[in-house]
């Protein structure tokens, strides 16, 4: 198996989701991606089963926020301030979707404990939400308002949000790693949100450790922890400069 790393600066909504369709698309059964990427402009995504109508699409018009569908599911997620992540591997890898989707989420967590220390206290959920249920509630909405099995998180706080697809013979696994507090503007963007908060149900790197994130040191520290996880070293680099710090914007 040869192991791909893909190193990107901020892209569109549209440009982001298209690369990691075409990513698995073009996956065979030989080779294996992980990919790093941002957005810009910031961008809120919506599960592949989620309709447009729970957002306001005339505010994020105002505001220069783009609005996507994922090809993954899940739920509504402004990325924002944040590093995502897209893992690409045939299923010839000999493993199943959930140990794949587990085998990720604690690559991660090496990657995100060599960045700082204090990450150390990272770890995974164990249990798992009743979806149909949860999708009536308000909060149904939101990706980051609550925590599915082997997502990671924080002193019970999510910080990765991660989202998997079998398309063929390929398992695409995306998602979100929280690093500034931007993210939770999306409740600005919902549909009758004024009541809905992600405060006590999220929180970002940055919280935790009480510094801006190097955006650069995040992304080596990320691509060691998967390499550590998985066994291998990816042996070709497909990459634009990573930036040292991240992209501003502002409304």
């Amino acid at each position: 198996m040869n192991w791909h790393i893909i190193s990107h600066n901020a892209h569109t909504g549209r440009f982001n989701m298209d690369y990691d369709i075409e990513l698995a698309g073009k996956c065979d059964s030989n080779n294996a991606f992980f990919r790093l990427y941002q957005w810009d402009p910031y961008c809120v995504s919506l599960g592949a089963n989620q309709n447009f109508e729970d957002i306001d699409l005339d505010k994020t018009s105002s505001d220069n926020i783009d609005v996507v569908k994922r090809p993954t599911g899940g739920r509504a997620i402004l990325h924002a301030e944040e590093v995502t992540y897209s893992m690409v591997v045939p299923t010839s890898i000999g493993r199943s979707p959930k140990e794949v989707y587990a085998k990720v989420s604690k690559g991660l967590i090496r990657g995100l404990a060599l960045y700082n220390s204090k990450l150390e206290q990272l770890s995974l959920e164990s249990d798992q939400p009743h979806f149909p249920s949860l999708l009536k509630e308000s909060s149904g909405k939101l990706c980051f308002a609550s925590t599915a099995r082997n997502e990671i998180k924080f002193m019970g706080k999510k910080v990765v949000g991660s989202a998997q697809r079998k398309r063929n013979n390929v398992l695409l696994q995306h998602g979100s790693i929280l690093c500034g507090t931007f993210h939770r503007k999306l409740t600005n963007y919902i549909i009758d949100g004024n009541e809905l908060s992600l405060d006590n149900s999220t929180t970002e790197i940055e919280t935790i450790l009480n510094q801006t994130v190097n955006y650069k040191e995040l992304y080596s520290a990320l691509t060691t922890g998967m390499e550590e996880e998985w066994r291998t070293h990816f042996s070709s680099k497909l990459s634009e400069e990573s930036e040292t710090t991240p992209f501003i914007h502002e409304l």
